[in-house]
């Protein structure tokens, strides 16, 4: 499995960072002249222009041993969105991407942080802890962040899980975010990430956000998700340029087009 490499810091990219998504339309005229126009999926590619300045010379070597390993734009890897939310449906906890424990009950339509309803409750009605959790295929090695905001009306804990990782946090009765950042299991090609309930506790949450970086960033809805498995480059080499000791500089070129993962 390719997989784009983090840098030393836990980041996967530096400011700025230009992202360009471009969709198609596909338009039929019929005989009357009605038209009808539809999204094409398949048309959809994305284009990430990644550009990387005081790099050490080891953050440097591995990028290029990185480029060689896919040698250049032949080969595809794992990409993962370093401006996105990694989880798809990150407002929707009852669509079928995640999975929720059998004595946790779900209910949206909750005001949220923002003021909009896209919060949730989360009830648990078992005598021990029920969870819900999202699972990417995704490196375990890579360093993630997982946020959300949660708020009880009475004293209550909430779990977070990163992996094998957990960490509790108290849960006051005002909208408070809370993270985890750590690693998974560095031999596995997924990992998980949840919340966990105590039992007989309901707690409200919104924004699950997931991202590859050591902390959380303004919360960002999603559908799909950032994580792509068919990207490659668009450079033909890549131009290290060396402005200081241990300091080097590259700009990278990424792209990805869904007819490539179909």
């Amino acid at each position: 499995m390719l997989v784009y490499p983090q840098l030393t810091s836990g980041a996967l990219t530096q400011f700025p960072v230009l992202k360009r998504r471009r969709t198609r339309t596909v338009v039929n005229t019929l005989s009357d002249m009605t038209v009808i126009k539809l999204a094409d999926p398949a048309g959809e590619t994305i284009q990430w222009r990644l550009q990387y300045e005081g790099l050490s010379d080891a953050e440097a070597a591995s990028l290029q041993q990185f480029y060689l390993a896919a040698e250049g734009s032949l080969n595809v890897f794992t990409f993962l969105d370093p401006t996105a939310n990694l989880l798809a449906w990150s407002d929707q906890l009852t669509n079928d991407v995640w999975t929720a424990d059998p004595f946790l009950a779900l209910t949206g339509g909750l005001k949220d942080p923002t003021g909009d309803t896209n919060g949730w409750t989360l009830s648990n009605s078992g005598e021990a802890p029920q969870g819900i959790h999202q699972t990417l295929n995704a490196p375990g090695w890579y360093t993630y962040c997982l946020s959300v905001y949660v708020q009880s009306s009475i004293p209550a804990t909430a779990t977070l899980l990163l992996g094998t990782q957990q960490s509790a946090a108290s849960v006051p009765n005002i909208w408070t975010r809370i993270s985890i950042t750590g690693q998974g299991d560095a031999s596995s090609d997924s990992i998980a990430f949840g919340l966990q309930v105590p039992p007989g506790i309901s707690l409200n949450v919104f924004g699950m956000q997931v991202e590859v970086q050591p902390a959380a960033s303004v919360y960002k809805p999603s559908t799909t998700g950032g994580l792509y498995a068919t990207a490659y480059f668009q450079d033909r080499g890549l131009a290290f340029t060396s402005t200081d000791v241990n300091h080097n500089a590259v700009t990278v070129n990424i792209f990805y087009a869904s007819t490539l993962s179909a």
